[in-house]
């Protein structure tokens, strides 16, 4: 994880459109392709997946955490655009040093990923990109004013594992994208106050907080204890960065069977990049979580 949440930033100053970019991040490679910007993409990581066609055919400079520095170097970008959360300092730093300018993205909110879209648009003067990145914003709104008076109360694991024989579950507090996503469509997270404990047999109870200063506390690690206290009514299984399936789902209806979500059935599996991908995706997370809430997604 990172090492502390901070605002966004800004793009870079360039004396000119970008007409070289190299991608370290999925969302805005999509992003980039969904704005009309496509053309400008020189090279893109091993993950970058969609668009699946127009992305099939472009260098790949190895994955986000380990990019190969040469073959960025050897595309010849006037731009790489990275994310805080996805990408290392190294990384960036190495870029930098090169003479290379970096952007360094990292929205937590649906309005600072909106934000981001816009001055994408902005930093390339297209006034098409800017009206897309304006009907997504409009979308956002929208959506705003259907999300229901009372709230759902959910829980969202991103990740699992065992210590000591106890089993727990990683998930995300408020300073998050998904959380401020999903409060967007009326959620509730059960874990929205929750903070992250060091070390791990800190966040589960089983030994005493030691002092973590710049450590990441977005991310807590949960028992199965406090995830039933919290009596949550929906529950979203994604298919990344943990890949949930239908057994995944059927042991979780059994393990939060004392739950209004278990008792409901109410357990959903859902496609992770809705949830953590900021871009142009959102305009298709905002539907399709929005009736995993009412279960008719």
């Amino acid at each position: 994880m990172p090492a502390r949440a901070v605002p966004s930033a800004a793009p870079p100053d360039l004396p000119a459109p970008p007409r070289r970019v190299v991608s370290l991040v999925p969302s805005v490679t999509e992003s980039l392709f969904d704005l009309g910007l496509g053309e400008a993409v020189a090279g893109v990581t091993d993950y970058c997946v969609h668009p699946a066609e127009a992305v099939a055919g472009l260098p790949k400079v190895g994955g986000p955490k380990n990019p190969q520095l040469e073959a960025i170097l050897a595309l010849q970008p006037d731009l790489v655009i990275a994310n805080r959360e996805e990408n290392t300092p190294a990384v960036v730093r190495a870029l930098e040093a090169a003479g290379v300018p970096v952007w360094v993205t990292f929205p937590n909110t649906v309005a600072e990923a909106v934000a981001f879209l816009r001055d994408l648009a902005a930093l390339f003067r297209s006034p098409a990109a800017e009206g897309r990145a304006e009907a997504i914003a409009q979308a956002v709104e929208a959506a705003r004013k259907r999300a229901p008076r009372r709230p759902w109360r959910y829980f969202v694991p991103i990740w699992q594992g065992e210590t000591r024989g106890i089993r727990w579950w990683m998930t995300f507090n408020r300073r998050t994208y998904p959380h401020d996503l999903l409060a967007l469509l009326g959620g509730e997270n059960i874990f929205a106050d929750r903070e992250r404990r060091y070390p791990l047999e800190a966040d589960l109870g089983l030994a005493p907080e030691r002092p973590a200063p710049g450590r990441d506390r977005r991310y807590p690690r949960v028992r199965l204890e406090e995830i039933v206290a919290g009596q949550p009514e929906v529950v979203l299984l994604p298919d990344e960065p943990c890949t949930y399936d239908a057994r995944g789902r059927e042991e979780m209806l059994a393990l939060l069977r004392a739950t209004p979500a278990g008792q409901g059935s109410r357990i959903f599996l859902v496609e992770g990049s809705l949830l953590f991908w900021f871009g142009t995706r959102l305009a298709k997370a905002l539907p399709q979580m929005a009736a995993a809430f009412t279960g008719t997604g």
